[in-house]
């Protein structure tokens, strides 16, 4: 057997390339030979702050074929062109047991590069071996920069999901990434009355607009504008996608009395916020970490259909070798890049 040349983000602002040597393919997993991965915003923040992951997920939005399938492998052969997923619920654990099945134990495990069959390394990688359970034929409609974008798409559709939206309501996202363009497109998609995008970059308003939300607005005008759209009542439903601490309290004064803020964004630090305006306008605060199985099978299907958009975030992709300085670039907000995907071919 070879060697895997993979990069995993180590320390504070420290990439490193490392050699893992290949073994038989286990029982139960597959070995994927990678065509594409995106960088995500977890790992800027990990190789901002130091702050590490499991190496498993260092490189989770990835999309590759088959080169071989482990013993008892049934649902996925080789040559097939897949997609990273998460596996259906268990079935057995307590929250399966309890009729929690969309937040499975063994799945979270999964998610986070925490269970026994997670590889050593994550997708900045020539190849990775991982459970076949943990991945999903990718749509034949699908380009590889697509498919390698299910991922975050599935995080989106996830947090619209859970955040109790009706079609007809207002809906403000804050931040205008990866994600929060992806929420904005499926909050349209799924009969959104208005949708508003605060974001103070004015390429990413410019893009936001051009997928389809209806108003795209800089922070310092957005409060006016949310309460002018909304008679002065609020947004139903606020989605925080811009992991900024601050913004945790911008998101409920944007909401109306009543509304919901949803919790997207990962922040790596405390926010500072006023309960007592919470409690007086009896807000929801609804949370959403990662996605489930099905989310990304119907995912894929709005991609396929046209109803969702991921092309158009792809901004540019580097080689494998160019990952530690797309990173720095990327941490310090000195490009005007979206999604940047990782070829390691």
């Amino acid at each position: 057997m070879g060697a895997v040349t993979a990069v995993l983000i180590t320390g504070k602002e420290t990439v490193e390339v490392r050699e893992f040597g290949e073994t038989p393919t286990p029982p139960g997993c597959v070995r994927i030979d990678i065509i594409v991965c995106g960088i995500c915003g977890t790992d800027i923040a990990s190789y901002r702050s130091g702050r590490l992951h499991s190496p498993a997920v260092c490189g989770h939005e990835w999309v590759g074929v088959v080169r071989d399938a482990g013993p008892g492998v049934a649902e996925i052969a080789v040559d097939d062109r897949v997609v990273v997923a998460v596996p259906p619920p268990c079935g057995g654990c307590g929250a399966c047991r309890a009729g929690h099945g969309d937040h499975c134990r063994e799945v979270s495990m999964v998610a986070r590069g925490r269970d026994a069959l997670a590889p050593q390394h994550g997708g900045f990688a020539r190849s990775i071996t991982v459970a076949a359970t943990r991945v999903l034929r990718a749509h034949p409609g699908l380009s590889d920069e697509e498919a390698a974008q299910v991922e975050p798409a599935a995080v989106a559709f996830h947090a619209l999901r859970r955040s109790h939206f009706c079609p007809g309501d207002t809906v403000v996202v804050q931040g205008a990434g990866p994600i929060g363009l992806l929420v904005a497109q499926f909050a349209r998609a799924a009969g959104a009355g208005h949708t508003i995008v605060v974001e103070p970059s004015a390429a990413r308003r410019e893009l936001a607009t051009a997928l389809g939300t209806d108003t795209a607005v800089a922070p310092a005008d957005a409060q006016e504008l949310v309460a002018d759209l909304t008679l002065g009542v609020g947004a139903d439903v606020v989605m925080e996608c811009a992991g900024v601490p601050s913004l945790l309290q911008a998101a409920v004064d944007f909401a109306r009395a009543g509304g919901v803020v949803g919790l997207v964004s990962f922040m790596s630090r405390p926010a500072t916020v006023e309960p007592a305006r919470w409690l007086a306008k009896e807000i929801t605060v609804v949370a959403s970490n990662a996605y489930t199985h099905s989310d990304f099978r119907r995912v894929m299907g709005l991609i396929a259909d046209g109803r969702v958009r991921v092309a158009p975030l792809h901004t540019r992709t580097v080689r494998l070798d160019d990952l530690g300085t797309t990173l720095r670039d990327l941490a310090d907000v000195t490009t005007d890049d979206v999604k940047v995907l990782v070829d390691p071919r």
